[in-house]
């Protein structure tokens, strides 16, 4: 009588191991975002806890200062979440300062008039940029950039210098605080953080932001499926620059001035923002929370430089370059599990 031996089971090669399932789960850049400023928080605290770093206004203050950042880069991450890119939000920012400074200290119009045409422009703009993405089939890098040129020529059209704003109103609307407790938010962090509450419902809750996923996840099956490409297209452009003017009537209370160079490369803070926050550069993946932590983190870089005193502000932009470098790997990985 013979006996067979039987080898042991060899383990399945196809059940991922945790590593992998880490790097699958589209929830990872977010958490690092989370889990930097975290630890940048903690780190600026100890070492800064004798300047009044843990101050509450301290950390309202990134709310304050980077309010106008916040929502382009919202703009922003619903064109890269559709697999697309826009370049001309600096210059519709910039163009929105001027704008505004003109109608309301050379032409006398009130601020309330002008909050609705400075909106209306950057809208059409960001929709022309689609309609022509769209329906001519161009790159969104090239398209955009004309935006860019053209935005900031405008600019320089309406005046080639600098215009104050001395209205009432409009300093008024830049003073006002709302009372937090011991600390306090402007009038543009409010607006902001509404801006964003909307961002996420509209793309967690509704048929349009899952149609911007599909879309930036592949749109060949998004075209299969039946789903309205080109208006989407369309409203995610428009989308952008409704919220590149509203960043820019923002700066414009935070500055209160308009300037033909005002948000230079403001467009590239913002598209580092959404990337530093975990969304693909590719599309079809990402969260409108991961871009508040990419705003924040690149705002926390700035007060530790200040609270520092002996560093340029140049270490921002060096700063910033470590991260996207860091965050672009971070996605190179999960876009090679994902095709293995």
């Amino acid at each position: 009588m013979s006996t067979t031996t039987q080898s042991p089971t060899a383990p399945d090669s196809r059940t991922p191991s945790k590593a992998a399932r880490l790097l699958g789960d589209r929830r990872l850049p977010v958490l690092v975002t989370a889990l930097l400023f975290l630890a940048m928080y903690i780190a600026g605290l100890s070492r800064y806890q004798n300047y009044g770093f843990a101050e509450t206004q301290v950390f309202m203050n990134l709310f304050i200062d980077n309010g106008y950042l916040l929502v382009a880069a919202v703009g922003a991450t619903f064109v890269i979440l559709s697999g697309g890119i826009d370049l001309s939000v600096g210059s519709v920012i910039g163009f929105t300062t001027m704008f505004t400074a003109w109608l309301v200290e050379r032409q006398g119009l009130p601020i309330l008039v002008v909050i609705p045409m400075a909106l209306a422009v950057g809208a059409f703009g960001g929709f022309l940029m689609g309609y022509v993405i769209h329906n001519f089939e161009i790159q969104p890098f090239i398209v955009t950039l004309a935006g860019l040129f053209l935005f900031r020529g405008l600019c320089l059209v309406i005046s080639k210098e600098s215009i104050s704003i001395g209205d009432a109103s409009v300093s008024s609307m830049a003073q006002a605080q709302v009372s937090l407790g011991g600390a306090f938010l402007s009038v543009g962090a409010i607006v902001a953080l509404v801006v964003l509450a909307a961002a996420f419902y509209i793309l967690h809750y509704t048929r349009f932001g899952r149609r911007v996923y599909a879309i930036g996840g592949n749109e060949q099956s998004a075209l299969l499926m039946g789903l309205p490409q080109g208006g989407t297209k369309i409203a995610v452009y428009t989308m952008s620059g409704f919220c590149s003017a509203l960043a820019g009537l923002l700066f414009t209370l935070y500055i209160q001035s308009g300037d033909p160079l005002h948000a230079t490369g403001m467009e590239l803070d913002a598209i580092a923002a959404v990337v530093i926050g975990g969304t693909l550069l590719t599309g079809g993946s990402g969260y409108v929370l991961g871009t508040l932590f990419g705003v924040l983190v690149l705002g926390l870089i700035k007060s530790i430089i200040q609270f520092e005193g002996t560093l340029s502000s140049w270490w921002t932009k060096i700063a910033t370059g470590v991260l996207l470098c860091a965050f672009i790997l971070i996605q190179r990985a999960m876009t090679a599990r994902k095709k293995t």
